[in-house]
């Protein structure tokens, strides 16, 4: 084992086609079509656990120690906050359609060489947002048939993201329409065309530790239970409200008070914070210390 995604995109990125980009979420797609035809679920996708299987040529999931069957439900919930899927932050159990999800962010990782949010803090802010819609701001040059497909896997409703046939279909077909003579990769063969079964070579070493060393928030896998947040129901934000997100984290101007588009900029984030520090208070998510430290930073985000 080489590397793992998120270091291999930040030392490569700028050097990758779309075709290598594409290639490397064929191999993705690949590896977790085997994973859910054995029914089961991975619950912890990310990109700091997609390994480069040297030997293979071959792109793979690993950390599967909270893989596991369809058919066990938990509302507890392990995971990455970036990747983990709206419905379980509202205290669903998890599905697979909830590794779809995951997939949209990796696919959107691979088209921008960073980590889905990584200019926030994964706090509940950050949590109230993706329940709210907020998704990653599109890279110019993406495909169109890339960010359709991307689109859909992170849509708010799990019945409507494509199941792993579906999936797995459309991204060859993306592949075979742009690239038809690039690489001579085949992908019609199933896994032990290469004397390896990924599902059963990762099961059996579940035990042992292939995370990278980096140390920070931007690859940890956390519990949390989100039973608490079950009254809500996770939406798909508009496009007003995605550029209102994108343009406060991007520091975009909007000093001209006379500007109507700012003005309503300005006040979705105002009633934001407020209903952010409503809810949580309500719900007695921190300490008091903590809310009132929390109160403090949003209102000081307003002025």
């Amino acid at each position: 084992m080489d590397n793992d995604l998120r270091r291999y995109l930040q030392q490569n990125y700028n050097q990758l086609t779309w075709e290598e980009r594409i290639n490397i979420i064929c191999d993705i797609i690949k590896a977790l079509y085997e994973i859910h035809k054995q029914n089961a679920i991975h619950r912890d996708l990310h990109s700091g656990n997609i390994l480069y299987l040297q030997s293979a040529n071959l792109w793979c999931i690993s950390d599967l120690g909270f893989c596991g069957s369809a058919d066990k439900s938990s509302t507890q919930i392990y995971g990455n906050l970036p990747y983990v899927a709206p419905e379980l932050l509202t205290g669903k159990s998890h599905g697979f359609a909830s590794d779809i999800y995951s997939i949209a962010m990796i696919m959107w990782e691979i088209s921008s060489g960073k980590p889905p949010f990584n200019n926030c803090e994964h706090d509940y802010v950050l949590v109230m947002n993706i329940i709210g819609g907020m998704r990653p701001e599109i890279v110019l040059d993406t495909p169109l048939e890339y960010k359709q497909l991307m689109e859909q896997c992170w849509d708010a409703d799990p019945l409507k993201r494509p199941d792993i046939d579906r999936l797995y279909n459309k991204i060859f077909e993306i592949r075979n329409l742009y690239y038809q003579n690039g690489s001579n990769k085949s992908y019609n063969q199933p896994f032990h065309k290469y004397n390896i079964n990924l599902y059963q070579f990762f099961q059996s070493n579940k035990s042992k530790s292939f995370k990278t060393d980096y140390g920070s928030r931007l690859i940890t896998s956390k519990f949390y239970n989100f039973e608490h947040l079950s009254s809500l129901k996770p939406k798909n934000a508009t496009e007003e409200e995605q550029r209102a997100f994108h343009s406060k984290h991007y520091a975009f101007n909007l000093s001209d008070s006379n500007n109507s588009s700012a003005l309503k900029i300005e006040k979705y984030f105002k009633d934001l914070s407020t209903n952010l520090i409503n809810k949580f208070k309500s719900l007695k998510i921190n300490s008091k210390k903590d809310d009132n430290r929390n109160e403090n930073e949003l209102l000081q985000q307003e002025t």
